[in-house]
């Protein structure tokens, strides 16, 4: 008789790095088509535009620091950086705009920290957090996708917006986000119910934006359902960011946002599913990970409120972020047989 000389562990994970991107780009697709349908060509230029320069980047830094280059481009890991960036991103970003945001996202946020699984922050928001910071105007200037008027301009007019700045009548077709516009009347002290009445939002918050919203949360649940994610990030950033918004809604619903409105506009369900739960950056035991995502979503109402930008996604995220090595080391597990006042 034979007997089988294998050991331990006998069960092996069927999930590695690339199989794992895989899926989060797969659950990208739909909030990426919904963008696409409201704004054409602009977005897909961002999409394309991301992925060449963080594949050329993470090409050339890989071989800068002597390291085997097709098992890492391989990863997806790179890719899922620049869509996430991408989609974060204005339609119809210039070109170089889009550069400098990949610069800081691979070259500085990851490769300067050691690569994949030893960069501290998120890649993705401090590439958006960087040109946010240093180029205002360009990073606020979003299409109108209200009447569809965007999505009529053709391949050859987005080429010559997004490398020459081109369109004719761009002002027009521009307008601000429902967060930037909400945000810019309360400070004129206009009520909500004024505001609201202007045509620009939807049931539940902007139009467009709302299905883009509704679209991230599918593919969150998808992730979910895939158990890529776990429950507890998406959890706490959006019940803490919709706990914080009925809290004041309830007080005051003239000067303050439904928690609705909050939960679907901006960044906030593209965050909670897809950018908060960076395996990486964000904390890894059952208790950080609430108190990180309870975090995020506490700065994210705070900084949309009473701060100087419209979402805070990204600034939320990098704050948090930092405080993600105490997190882990005050909420490490009960380990089976020891005493809690022996664990450290």
């Amino acid at each position: 008789m034979i007997f089988s000389k294998r050991t331990s562990p006998y069960v092996s994970g069927k999930q590695d790095v690339s199989s794992i991107m895989r899926q989060v780009l797969y659950a990208l697709i739909p909030g990426t088509a919904v963008l696409i349908w409201y704004f054409g060509w602009g977005m897909l230029s961002n999409l394309v535009l991301a992925i060449v320069f963080a594949e050329l980047l993470e090409w050339g830094m890989l071989t800068l620091r002597q390291r085997p280059v097709r098992p890492f481009l391989s990863d997806y890991s790179a890719v899922v950086t620049a869509w996430l960036l991408a989609v974060a991103m204005p339609a119809f970003s210039p070109w170089w705009l889009i550069a400098i945001a990949m610069i800081f996202a691979i070259v500085i946020a990851k490769h300067l920290y050691g690569g994949l699984g030893y960069n501290p922050f998120n890649p993705a928001m401090v590439g958006y957090a960087a040109v946010l910071v240093s180029y205002p105007v360009q990073m606020t200037i979003w299409p109108a996708p209200v009447d569809f008027s965007v999505a009529h301009i053709g391949l050859w007019q987005t080429l010559q917006h997004v490398f020459a700045g081109s369109i004719q009548g761009w002002d027009a077709l521009s307008a601000a986000t429902p967060l930037d516009a909400v945000k810019v009347s309360l400070s004129l002290h206009k009520p909500l119910s004024e505001i609201y009445a202007t045509g620009q939002f939807g049931l539940l918050a902007g139009q467009a934006w709302e299905w883009v919203s509704l679209a991230w949360l599918l593919g969150g649940l998808w992730l979910l359902w895939q158990r890529i994610i776990g429950w507890q990030i998406p959890v706490a950033l959006l019940g803490t960011l919709a706990l914080m918004a009925s809290v004041f809604w309830l007080i005051d619903s003239q000067a303050y946002a439904s928690p609705l409105f909050h939960l679907f506009s901006g960044a906030a369900m593209l965050g909670a599913f897809f950018i908060a739960t960076d395996p990486v950056s964000a904390s890894t035991t059952p208790t950080g990970k609430l108190f990180y995502a309870g975090g995020i979503g506490l700065f994210t109402y705070i900084i949309r409120t009473w701060g100087g930008y419209p979402d805070a996604i990204a600034f939320s995220v990098i704050i948090m972020n930092m405080a993600v090595p105490l997190l882990d080391y005050y909420t490490q597990p009960r380990v089976y047989g020891t005493k809690r006042g022996l664990q450290r």
